[in-house]
């Protein structure tokens, strides 16, 4: 596979002169969130982390999607956080787009650089730190675990996107296909965050309309998204947030690939506590 690439956010100010009309748009089914947004304005900062900064691009919004969060985290150099995770019962991922950093997991250094994949448990102790003499950009995706009784929780591992193959979708030729970072078949993941990439000429042909919730970060190339009853232009750098049962396709026109960090919930019932 060829050689990925990673967008990250800049920062900085836009010009004053800088015209208002955007692509940014929030709908009662999905939102899109592109890179010219995600501005030294937007910014968050957490408590107990140190020289870091975090555009907040999903959060749990009753009545949208309310089963993650997904930060972009950047840390300067000496930055980072001995306690991360201010909730309990929290479980992550996350993804390194730019720089280096170094996470501690129950104890075990971790280098992680661009393409570098963590997944954590709820009950693991972690910390991150960076200690390069440039920024680290990283994903960030936070999840409530859901335990179920009987069903142990899973392990925390680290891997790269480059010693993950790409399965391709049957009967595409190979223009469509999954990195999956955790097992399919493991019922003890309540979440995957994969990457999705697709070649010029690649196309998602229906319109995929399911219960799993999304967040869709552009991390290469560009293409046409069908969101619900639009068709939106998307590119590196963009974030698309889907609430459950939004329509959505693909038409990935080129000239480059076009590739994704996707979020989404899974293998558990729906919860029905509300209604007793």
């Amino acid at each position: 596979m060829k050689k990925p690439t990673y967008f990250a956010p800049q920062g900085g100010l836009p010009p004053q002169t800088q015209l208002l009309t955007d692509r940014a748009m929030f709908t009662e089914a999905y939102a899109v969130i592109p890179k010219g947004t995600m501005s030294d304005i937007v910014t968050s900062f957490l408590p107990f982390w140190e020289q870091a900064r975090f555009w907040v691009i999903a959060r749990p919004l009753s009545g949208f999607a309310e089963s993650f969060s997904h930060y972009i985290a950047e840390v300067q150099p000496g930055g980072g956080s001995r306690r991360p995770e201010t909730e309990e019962g929290i479980e992550h991922v996350l993804f390194v787009v730019e720089g280096g950093l170094m996470l501690t997991i129950d104890g075990t250094r971790h280098d992680l650089h661009e393409g570098g994949y963590a997944f954590l448990p709820p009950d693991a102790t972690w910390s991150v730190a960076n200690g390069t003499k440039l920024p680290v950009k990283f994903h960030w995706i936070r999840k409530a675990f859901q335990a179920v009784e009987g069903l142990a929780a899973p392990e925390a591992f680290v891997t790269n996107e480059a010693d993950v193959p790409m399965k391709p979708m049957p009967d595409t030729d190979g223009t469509w296909g999954t990195q999956r970072f955790a097992d399919p078949e493991d019922l003890r993941h309540d979440m995957h965050v994969n990457i999705v990439n697709f070649e010029p000429g690649g196309v998602i042909p229906f319109a995929e309309t399911h219960v799993m919730e999304h967040g869709l970060y552009v991390l290469e190339g560009k293409a046409v998204y069908r969101l619900n009853q639009d068709w939106v232009e998307v590119e590196a750098g963009d974030y698309m947030w889907l609430r459950a049962f939004c329509p959505q396709a693909c038409y990935a026109g080129g000239p480059g690939r076009f590739r994704y960090l996707l979020y989404k919930d899974v293998n558990r019932h729906m919860p029905m506590s509300p209604f007793r």
